[in-house]
């Protein structure tokens, strides 16, 4: 019987011929990625009473959930992570204003086909999308990495998710992706490799796979992955990315689930308060007020995103009453889009443009909600309490519905928009 992507990679980085899944291995990651909570991990690290670190060359921390430092606490938080950084010569360090972890990781040529990646923060998975398997872990786990190099993973069942269809006009992967959560459940993958794959899969762009990576997590979902192309092999060429194994799935590999879907009929989707699950249709929200709008983070904030909603936008203006976030996921986006005149379109329809970085999304600075409002937000969660407060609502949806609802103040279906 054939392998999954995951039982492959699996075996080779713990030195076997072959794992089964369900297996215990132990492993040592290629990458370990840590970001603000460094600080915290950095005080786990030095209980451990180990001097230096394993391998600095393979420890990369970007500074991303709360920069510039929004008060005392957080800045404290950066001293102590710059501190560290220089005891412990890592290189790989991306301090404020480079951006999100998530979209910086690969811009740096730090992801790699072929390889583990393994992060403090949940939506590592994001680095699937390269063909690469990357899963969050907990901060303990990346102290004992940092110290020993070592870590023991349970190896996976895999559910494979084939994608056909083309894609309807102002419809997309982030409609895609709400959809099968949606249709799973919030643990409808749970601790699961997830392949994805199929001929809309391959016409993707890499932007869209990075969403559809990104969001396997709030399906539960241990790592999201998809296969190396031509298309990844152009994306990653030019940051250095050249040499590498690609590692596939065999074609009589065992599945736990083989799930099929089209997007032909697919419609604009709408994760609804307070779960990610929760989703229907936008056009069964339409019309709800809003009073706030957030466009970026880690999941929809590349170029492609940005134009999405500035051909929306572009000669109109947002509606009164409601606030536009717009924040690039990188300085390499952000420029891109400044100088494509993205950013003065979005700034012209009275968007407010943010630097790089988490901003808004996890609450802590930056457009946090009050009592009583609602945001929709192209971000990737939307729990209570997310953005700072747990007597706001929080919806989420693509760019495209992000730039229709700006326009009329209220929830609104894209394919409404002339």
């Amino acid at each position: 019987m054939g392998k999954t992507f995951a039982e492959k990679i699996l075996a080779s980085k713990a030195g076997l011929s072959e794992v089964q899944a369900g297996q215990i291995v132990t492993v040592e990651p290629d990458i370990i990625m840590s970001h603000d909570n460094s600080a915290a991990i950095s005080k786990t690290f030095a209980k451990i009473e180990v001097e230096k670190v394993w391998n600095p060359d393979k420890i990369v921390i970007v500074l991303d959930h709360v920069v510039p430092a929004a008060n005392e606490t957080h800045a404290k938080n950066h001293q102590t992570i710059r501190e560290f950084v220089a005891k412990q010569s890592i290189k790989h360090f991306h301090d404020i204003g480079i951006g999100v972890c998530h979209e910086v990781l690969p811009e740096k040529g730090h992801v790699v086909p072929g390889t583990l990646i393994l992060g403090s923060d949940s939506h590592t998975t994001t680095y699937g999308a390269f063909g690469a398997f990357a899963a969050g872990i907990g901060r303990s786990e990346t102290a004992a990495i940092w110290a020993t190099g070592k870590l023991w993973l349970k190896v996976p069942h895999t559910f494979k998710i084939v994608i056909s269809g083309t894609f309807p006009a102002r419809v997309g992967a982030k409609d895609l992706i709400l959809h099968i959560i949606g249709t799973l459940g919030a643990d409808g993958a749970d601790y699961r490799a997830v392949e994805y794959t199929g001929p809309t899969v391959s016409a993707m762009s890499i932007d869209d796979r990075i969403v559809m990576s990104n969001m396997a997590l709030e399906m539960g979902a241990k790592a999201g992955i998809v296969e190396v192309d031509e298309k990844t092999a152009a994306w990653l060429a030019p940051r250095g990315v050249k040499d590498y194994q690609i590692i596939r799935a065999d074609k009589d590999a065992r599945y736990e689930r083989v799930l099929e879907f089209t997007v032909d009929q697919l419609e604009p989707q709408l994760a609804c308060p307070h779960r990610v699950d929760n989703v229907v249709p936008v056009d069964k929200k339409a019309g709800i007020t809003l009073n706030q709008i957030l466009l970026g983070t880690c999941t929809n904030g590349r170029l492609s995103d940005l134009r999405t909603a500035a051909d929306i936008l572009k000669g109109r203006t947002i509606a009164r009453g409601v606030r536009m976030l717009v924040l690039p996921a990188s300085m390499e986006v952000y420029l891109e889009a400044l100088n494509s005149g993205v950013l003065a379109t979005l700034i012209r329809a009275g968007a407010v443009v943010c630097n790089p970085g988490c901003g808004p999304c996890l609450g802590a600075h930056q457009g946090a909600l009050a009592p009583g409002e609602v945001c929709l937000s192209t971000s990737n969660r939307n729990f209570k309490g997310r953005m700072g407060c747990r007597d706001a609502e929080i919806y989420l949806a693509s760019p495209a519905t992000a730039a229709a609802s700006a326009l009329t103040g209220r929830i609104t279906d894209p394919r409404e928009i002339d």
